[in-house]
């Protein structure tokens, strides 16, 4: 496979599965009316609540999670690839797995990925947030095919971690997916340029869907979906704060000429740190 159209959604999810599965499922026919062979869905496309408890209190265990039969059933009816950016899937009593999960076009569950670095923040303009309160982190980076082709997955938070995205590349990645409920305040200086920074260092095609708008409690989300060229370049954007979807021809041979223009992948050298003296 040397081309592949790819579709990514944007979305506001709600406190109700339900509702969302339904929002999530008349964007992502959307995309395959567009001609998307591989969609992407934001992070916490099953729901996003106002705190830890109420996000315990509606998780619930993989085999008990309605989303998962749900979106299997609609990968294979739409024969597409389908990446649901997230959903929280209760991994004990206490804590969820914040998971990704990527179907073929028969419905099969191909690969899951828990997002690893937690979102624990002070924000400057107050908002505060523990997302190790309620959920556990991933401790295994991967990389699914999607047909003959590599994709490496990650989840909103680790955008900012680039160590991660370089491993991705490095072992095989020729996109990478970055699903996000980005907070709003940080989003709008930090957003754009941590998915662009992250195409332009792996010479990767990125797939960054998103939450966007006000959710339960006033929590806001940046929104702004995007599909990245391995130039850093923005082919597709949602550019307003509502439901959308984005699709695009992506072709691989892009990568292997951004690569080979800038060979940085293979540039990593040993060094020592010299700290001062006091």
């Amino acid at each position: 496979m040397t081309e592949l159209i790819v579709g990514c959604v944007q979305m506001n999810s709600g406190p109700e599965i339900q509702d969302n599965l339904q929002s999530a499922a008349k964007l992502i026919i959307s995309a395959a009316k567009e001609g998307a062979e591989f969609i992407v869905t934001p992070e916490n496309t099953d729901f996003m609540r106002l705190n830890a408890r109420l996000t315990l209190e509606t998780a619930l265990e993989a085999d008990k999670h309605p989303g998962i039969q749900f979106f299997s059933v609609l990968a294979k009816e739409l024969g597409v690839w389908l990446l649901i950016g997230s959903m929280k899937v209760k991994a004990s009593e206490n804590k969820v797995a914040n998971r990704s999960f990527l179907f073929n076009p028969k419905g099969q569950l191909m690969a899951s990925y828990d997002k690893i670095h937690l979102f624990d923040a002070d924000l400057q303009n107050g908002e505060s947030y523990r997302e190790s309160e309620f959920a556990i982190a991933g401790e295994k980076a991967v990389i699914a095919n999607v047909e003959d082709r590599s994709l490496g997955m990650s989840i909103c938070y680790d955008v900012r971690f680039p160590y991660l995205y370089r491993t991705l590349a490095q072992n095989g990645a020729e996109m990478i997916a970055i699903p996000s409920a980005f907070a709003a305040h940080t989003g709008k200086d930090h957003w754009e340029t941590l998915v662009r920074a992250r195409a332009i260092e792996t010479g990767s095609y990125v797939i960054a869907p998103a939450q966007y708008g006000e959710h339960e409690g006033g929590r806001k989300t940046h929104g702004h979906s995007m599909i990245v060229d391995p130039l850093g370049r923005i082919l597709k954007e949602v550019t307003e704060d509502q439901d959308g979807v984005i699709t695009h021809k992506i072709k691989f041979i892009e990568v292997a000429k951004a690569r080979t223009a800038i060979p940085s992948l293979k540039h990593d050298r040993d060094y020592q740190f010299l700290k001062p003296k006091h």
